[in-house]
């Protein structure tokens, strides 16, 4: 089986959409839905038509085009069954352990709270590919709004066992403003400085800086990284559990 074509498109101020087709079964999902007109616009350059919608999370700027979108295609939605209550128009959720067939495509399901209560993400193993929403950023993670420190933390260490060579693609473009506060935490880390050189020239080109990968991330990413003995003794938690070094790169992140 052909591996799946991607087609990445900002929208909003710093969303990134996704649209994902299958070119045997013609099948098109969007993952998420932050803008209907951006969405629509995506699947007329690509000649694409909308059969599904993907959801992660329950925030306005991922499910805010939904309604739109299904009146003009009757797509199907699928969604984190832990919110379903908060997103208008699911037809289907998925949970833990389950999977989900794409156009034959196997997505397994992983529940990743912390942003939100009941954030999910869809993990393409055989496209080695990986939506991760607002859990795990390009050199970031999402903000800790609804749930613990802990279930973060749980849940990026749940994304930090997939193959290195996995592709990642996540809500929004904070790649840039994200470095600057890696540098701030692993100074040292040569693998990052020459990111955030490369970074600020795609940026200064207008380009994206995704998608990532997680051998990546698991190189420069902070907050992958709590185990970096640098990031200990710069943070004062030398010895100390990950769990707690990540606690406290996410406390430093949420002030800076």
């Amino acid at each position: 089986m052909a591996q799946l074509e991607v087609h990445q498109f900002p929208c909003l101020d710093d969303n990134f959409g996704v649209l994902i087709h299958d070119k045997h079964d013609g099948a098109t999902a969007s993952i998420d839905a932050p803008e209907a007109d951006a969405v629509a616009n995506a699947l007329k350059k690509t000649g694409w038509t909308l059969s599904h919608i993907l959801v992660t999370h329950k925030h306005a700027d991922h499910t805010q085009g939904i309604a739109a979108l299904k009146a003009s295609s009757n797509c199907i939605v699928v969604g984190p069954e832990g919110e379903a209550d908060a997103i208008v128009g699911l037809d289907q959720t998925l949970g833990e352990g389950n999977t989900y067939d794409f156009a034959g495509h196997s997505a397994q399901i992983f529940e990743t709270p912390g942003h939100t209560h009941g954030h999910i993400t869809y993990w393409f193993e055989d496209d080695k590919i990986l939506f991760s929403g607002d859990t795990l950023f390009s050199l970031g993670c999402g903000r800790v709004f609804e749930g613990t420190l802990e279930q973060m933390w749980s849940s990026l260490d749940k994304l930090r066992q997939l193959p290195d060579d996995t592709q990642v693609y996540c809500g929004h473009e904070y790649t840039q403003s994200n470095a600057k506060f890696a540098l701030t935490i692993e100074p040292g880390n040569e693998a990052l400085q020459q990111r955030a050189q490369e970074i600020d020239c795609l940026r200064a080109k207008g380009l994206p800086t995704l998608p990532t990968t997680i051998g990546l991330e698991l190189s420069t990413n902070p907050f992958f990284r709590p185990e970096s003995e640098e990031i200990q003794v710069r943070l004062g938690l030398s010895g100390s559990c990950a769990a707690e070094v990540f606690a406290e790169i996410r406390r430093r992140k949420d002030i800076g």
